[in-house]
């Protein structure tokens, strides 16, 4: 069940990295939203710290790597304003 665990949680993990890549290379965060970033984070960051408690691995493992992953796309949405426009925009 482990290699299992592990399958899973890479799966889950993995499918982070294609936003985070776009919007590295668009630079652009816009559509995240601050309240999901916070509410998965926040989940994420739980069930890492479940799956140390208990020693499992595999939920350690992935949820730690998928915390950082989210992370980084925090940094990104600090780090990128949205585009403004209209003539009171100066």
């Amino acid at each position: 069940m482990t290699v299992f665990g592990l399958t899973a949680g890479a799966l889950t993990m993995l499918s982070f990295l294609p936003q985070v890549l776009r919007t590295a290379r668009t630079r652009s965060a816009g559509d995240l939203s601050w309240g999901w970033l916070l509410l998965f984070g926040t989940g994420v960051a739980m069930w890492a710290v479940y799956g140390l408690v208990l020693e499992d691995v595999p939920v350690a493992a992935t949820n730690v790597i998928t915390l950082g992953l989210v992370s980084v796309l925090v940094v990104l949405k600090a780090r990128t304003r949205p585009l403004t426009t209209g003539a009171g925009d100066r």
